[in-house]
């Protein structure tokens, strides 16, 4: 019989009468198992318990959940600290514990039962000896980087030992999450077994077999596997490594070139000193503005979005079984391959014939077969998927649809001609959604019967690879119908952000801005390799010209010339003006053409037109890079800004998470608003005064924006309210909507709706 010695909230210790302890992590309080100071402070008593227990001959470290442990809390690292030194002092001293673990000479064997990242793969490294189940769906490394951190509980110290310097380094650096097999490979772990039962049983064999372990790091006649630092392998490693972590990090995040001195100069002292090492790069890296960035945006925002934060409270789940599309085109063909395979709902693809229909179809039929070829699934699933997938010309078809999603082209007669024959057949509390990218909902859901089931759910192309998914809320769309285009959204595992409208909605709107920057770059001189070549060391993946190819310019030109304001507006005038120069004058659509702002020859790869230089060749003096770089940054986030004051979003961070996954904002700095913090506001607002007088009104700083300088705010400061909960409580009606408004939420007096007040109490956090 095991002997029950301690139970509590992080973890369970059994001693078995065969002298072997089970230390259990369980964590009842969190979802799945956190590295937590916490959690940490616990191990480490009952380690030590164990280890002046002479009745114990060794430790099995298991997990009493699926997961063995997800990671760091990475709430706790989000914090702003109030002493590094504190908190260095906190990491020696886990390092201190962990060490006393590793040298006190009884063996300590991680049974691998789940997934281990980051701390949890950490923990199992202080054991000496690691066994995993042999299950693909397990993954095993060091993720740290995408956080902007580096592996702070001994990884970075410690792997380099295990798996080489240049396994180790590519590990950290790309953050590689390995399935048991290429970690067995790879050196990470030391074994694998077919069931728990096995792996038990291995574990203590080996615990009987090995009473006096001693870990790599303390083993002098260990060899590093493929050579040290003073080897010509490990030079050789490591040059490579710089010149590719510059290479595509462009000096951005600070946690790369951590983690490749951490390497470099721990490797060659003893490993308590590499420790300390280690430990002073994490708290310098942890308290940078891009690993807060990167945790707060990039992380624990994403991850609350995708589990439908932004769905109003009281909304029940909106079950989709059947889903309509009309056009087959590229995003409809899109949206029907990600709800059969990843929702697995049935589909009903409409197109004008059923030849276009079965077309769109063949976008389904080419995925999957690729899946099939790479073995990631069978023929037989790849045809249940296909099977979901129904192909007609009838508008008829959509008669049983739970949801249709409208995605014909980009104009307003159409839409409503599709709109009205479909409202025909479609039952009246169903949801009908339209993929437009650029019109508002309110002006498409004229065409609507029963406009408060209208909403729009913007895509972005590829709809299978791209993760956003922007949802519009037109004047009339009711809360039951936001509620079920994010329950949609995340049933195809997208992740949803929730807007209110306007023309360009939010994402369009600020990723246009990014492409007429770039243009206007061009137009006044700047050389067009310049553009795109500070553009992507800045951190966007796609310059603005190879971009603006990408979407189309013949698109770009004609979602200009429906825009009503065009008249009126200098700026739109003179982003339609370039565009058509480049469109009818020379014949240069875009990608799809053939030639852009790039040739694409067939076969070959792409390269900017040579004329470019001529065409545009103002013969202006040189423009600095920095000036270049905040004049494509600083345009995006004015424009973010402007849809946060007008109420087009609702929250800083939504703003955020859709300028990340919807076009690619640099995620070191947190995203398009919080960019404005990264630069500091100050900064922000005179370099915008500044760029106001040299090239125009568009950098003009809002009055709010300017404000909340003065004040000494952070945007993410912005609508909260130095009122008292019961004050805003009191306010009457009038009072309530006029409040309500200025902090972004869409009320009047005539439509009041109860739960206003509730809805600005929420955004206030009160």
């Amino acid at each position: 019989m095991a002997d029950t010695i301690i139970k509590n909230k992080y973890l369970r210790y059994e001693v078995g009468t065969d002298g072997i302890a089970v230390l259990t992590i369980d964590q009842v309080d969190n979802p799945t198992n956190l590295f937590s100071f916490a959690f940490i402070q616990q191990f480490v008593e009952v380690a030590n318990k164990a280890i002046k227990d002479d009745n114990v001959k060794g430790v099995i470290l298991t997990s009493g959940q699926r997961m063995f442990m997800a990671g760091a809390d990475l709430r706790e690292l989000e914090k702003e600290s109030e002493s590094v030194e504190a908190q260095l002092n906190d990491m020696l001293l886990f390092h201190k514990n962990a060490r006393a673990i590793e040298t006190a000479g009884k063996p300590f064997v991680a049974a691998i039962n789940g997934t281990a990242l980051g701390g949890g793969l950490e923990l199992c490294l202080i054991c000496h000896h690691r066994i995993c189940l042999n299950n693909p769906k397990i993954k095993l490394g060091f993720p740290e980087s995408k956080v902007g951190l580096l592996p702070g509980g001994g990884g970075t110290a410690k792997s380099p030992y295990l798996m080489g310097l240049q396994n180790a380094l590519m590990y950290m650096l790309q953050g590689i999450e390995a399935n048991p097999q290429k970690a067995l490979k790879d050196g990470l772990i030391h074994a694998i077994a077919e069931s728990p039962e096995e792996m038990m049983t291995a574990a203590k064999e080996w615990i009987n077999n090995n009473p006096n372990p001693v870990q790599p790091w303390d083993n002098r006649k260990h060899k590093i596997p493929g050579g040290g630092l003073m080897t010509p392998n490990g030079v050789q490693v490591m040059m490579g490594a710089i010149g590719n972590v510059r290479k595509m990090t462009h000096g951005n995040y600070p946690a790369a070139q951590a983690i490749l001195s951490v390497v470099h100069d721990g490797i060659q002292v003893p490993i308590d000193r590499a420790l300390e090492v280690e430990a002073r790069h994490f708290v310098k890296v942890q308290n940078t503005k891009e690993a807060k960035n990167l945790i707060r945006t990039g992380f624990l925002g994403i991850q609350a979005a995708k589990k439908g934060k932004a769905k109003p409270k009281g909304v029940g789940n909106y079950e989709i079984k059947k889903l309509g599309i009309l056009g087959a085109g590229m995003m409809g063909a899109g949206i029907a391959y990600v709800s059969a395979y990843l929702a697995k709902q049935e589909v009903v693809l409409k197109d004008v014939t059923l030849e276009g229909a079965e077309k769109g179809k063949d976008y389904s039929r080419a995925l999957l077969k690729k899946r099939v070829s790479r073995g990631k699934m069978t023929q037989a699933q790849a045809d249940e998927v296909l099977a979901r997938i129904k192909t007609t010309a009838d508008p008829k078809d959509m008669d049983g649809c739970d949801m249709v999603i409208e995605a014909v082209f980009e104009n307003v007669d159409l839409k409503a001609k599709v709109t009205a024959e479909t409202e025909a057949v479609l039952s009246k509390d169903k949801i009908y959604a339209s993929n437009t990218s650029t019109i508002p909902i309110t002006l498409l859901a004229k065409a609507s019967k029963r406009p408060e089931n209208f909403i729009g759910i913007h895509f972005f192309s590829p709809v299978d690879k791209m993760p956003l998914v922007e949802i519009i809320v037109g004047e009339k769309t009711d809360e039951r119908a936001i509620g079920a285009a994010i329950d949609y959204t995340m049933a195809i595992k997208k992740v949803p952000i929730v807007v209110n409208d306007s023309r360009g909605f939010y994402t369009s709107r600020c990723f246009g801005t990014y492409t007429s920057e770039g243009a206007y770059l061009l137009e006044e001189g700047v050389l067009p390799a310049v553009i795109e070549n500070i553009a992507k060391n800045k951190g966007m993946p796609v310059g603005p010209l190879a971009v603006s190819d990408e979407v189309s310019l013949t698109l770009g030109l004609h979602v200009m010339e429906s825009d009503p304001r065009l008249k009126d507006n200098a700026e739109l005038q003179r982003n339609y003006n370039l565009t058509k120069k480049m469109v009818e004058e020379f014949g240069r659509g875009g990608k799809k053409a053939g030639k852009g702002f790039y040739e694409y020859p067939q076969g070959g790869k792409k390269f900017l037109w040579p004329e470019l230089k001529t065409i545009f060749n103002s013969k202006l003096d040189v423009m600095p890079n920095e000036v270049i770089a905040k004049r494509l940054l600083h345009r995006q986030a004015i424009e973010a800004y402007r849809c946060l004051e007008e109420g087009v979003l609702t929250t800083v961070l939504d703003g955020d998470i859709g300028s990340l996954l919807g076009w690619g904002f640099p995620p070191y700095t947190g995203g398009a608003l919080s960019y404005i913090d990264f630069v500091g506001m100050d900064t922000f607002v005179k370099e915008c005064d500044e760029f106001t007088q040299k090239f125009g009104e568009r950098f003009s700083v809002p009055d709010s924006l300017r404000k909340m300088a003065e004040e000494g705010k952070s945007i993410h400061d912005f609508g909260k309210s130095a009122l008292s909960a019961a004050e805003i409580k009191a306010m009457k009606e009038p009072e309530l909507v006029e409040y309500a408004n200025s902090i972004g939420i869409k009320a009047s007096v005539d439509d009041l709706k109860k739960d206003t007040l509730e809805k600005v109490m929420t955004k206030l956090g009160l």
